[in-house]
């Protein structure tokens, strides 16, 4: 039979899980023998690789994070080490390999297809959705409505004390989740990394709504804009003349029980992997966009940088 691994690497996602859970039962469905990667690229170095069985997966799919564990690995930018880490695979026979990540995990597993005879599939795991040529990426969905009730439920208090709530969300450069939860909560501002901000301007038009009778905000920004959630508040206490507190969600964002979609794009996502390594292609990534999925070659994936939905922009025009 031959062998098939999956690890994954850098920020852990909701249905990480789902997707592992399947890997084991599609990999069987293939007469494959299906092994984890414990740790990410720090495992595969150690050599924490274990062959997986149906008990491993039992009862996960409901779960957040991973059980396989992740990591954010130095060691593996180093040729000597990855040469090591490839040997513990050849060494158990093992020739195909999956791997769950986002941004800098497909870096490494670029470096792995270009230096090595083994073949590695990608499948876009990151809640930043940052990833070039894919749509969506695993643990998005539970991400958004992880910070959709979050929104939910400061706006109950920003509306009881008159105030303005500055909400932070992850998304390292890129403004997708910010956009998304500023749209589907009703926000009076949106600051994202990809479009250049004037707080006067914001001032003007906030000055009219506050004469006009509103008497609370809500504003969403991305980690990622120039100044933070904290000098945000200030602003609207110093500028705008309201009393303003900040919400950094922060980790909270990766965690919880995944979503139904997500534990749905998780099995489509790993079926696609793996046929593409038994279909002998050597290093593509899955990706999803215009509703269907596609494999694109790692090159283009890594030499590509993600740009923001033009029609979703154009839906924030008026926080923007």
């Amino acid at each position: 039979m031959q062998s098939i691994a999956i690890l994954c690497s850098g920020g852990d996602v909701s249905s990480m899980n789902a997707a592992i859970k399947h890997f084991v039962e599609y990999s069987f469905e293939n007469s494959l023998t299906p092994y984890f990667v414990y740790d990410g690229y720090e495992g595969l170095i150690d050599n924490n690789i274990k062959k997986a069985s149906y008990s491993d997966v039992s009862g996960i799919i409901n779960r957040g994070g991973t059980m396989l564990r992740s990591s954010r690995s130095s060691r593996f930018m180093k040729y000597s080490y990855r040469i090591i880490a490839v040997d513990n695979l050849k060494k158990l026979g093992i020739d195909m390999l999956i791997i769950l990540g986002g941004d800098g995990s497909f870096r490494g597993m670029h470096k792995l297809s270009k230096e090595f005879d083994i073949k590695v599939c990608g499948v876009p795991s990151t809640i930043d959705n940052d990833i070039a040529l894919s749509d969506y990426s695993l643990g998005v969905d539970t991400s958004l409505n992880v910070i959709k009730n979050a929104i939910d439920s400061i706006r109950d208090t920003a509306s009881s004390f008159k105030r303005a709530f500055v909400i932070e969300t992850m998304g390292r450069d890129c403004g997708f989740l910010a956009l998304v939860s500023s749209l589907t909560s009703g926000a009076e501002m949106l600051l994202i990394p990809e479009v250049e901000y004037d707080l006067d301007k914001y001032k003007h038009r906030f000055k009219q709504q506050v004469s006009n009778g509103r008497n609370y905000f809500i504003a969403v920004v991305s980690e990622g804009i120039k100044d933070d959630a904290q000098s945000i508040s200030k602003w609207f206490e110093e500028e705008i003349g309201i009393e303003s507190r900040a919400t950094i969600l922060g980790h909270i964002q990766r965690g919880s029980n995944p979503s139904v979609y997500d534990r749905l794009m998780a099995y489509k996502f790993i079926n696609h992997a793996v046929d593409a390594l038994l279909d002998n292609k050597k290093s593509s990534v899955v990706c999803h966009s215009d509703s269907n999925f596609k494999l694109e070659n790692i090159d283009d994936v890594v030499g590509t940088k993600k740009e923001l939905d033009c029609s979703l922009l154009k839906l924030a025009k008026s926080m923007l």
